[in-house]
């Protein structure tokens, strides 16, 4: 995997792994403040989930870089088929 289809990988897999951690303990607060909806987070934690999701993100990462080195899955013989018909 190059360095750009490193960063590719990477980034997608934050943005979603950043969806799927965003609900994860939010709760509104008990009187919202006037003109605020009201199901919005009182104390939404962005950065602490920015740290989760990217301390994930390089766990998934990593696991997927291993499979496509290792040969384990190879995506140029699974394009060639598909260039061939197979």
């Amino acid at each position: 995997m190059g360095l750009v289809s490193g960063v590719v990988v990477f980034v997608i897999l934050w943005w979603t792994v950043l969806f799927a951690v965003l609900p994860w303990g939010n709760r509104p607060p008990p009187e919202p403040e006037p003109g605020h909806a009201p199901s919005a987070p009182g104390n939404p934690n962005i950065l602490r989930k920015f740290a989760i999701t990217t301390a994930i993100t390089v766990v998934l990462w990593a696991l997927v870089f291993g499979i496509v080195e290792s040969g384990l899955i190879s995506f140029r013989e699974i394009a060639e088929g598909i260039q061939r018909g197979i």
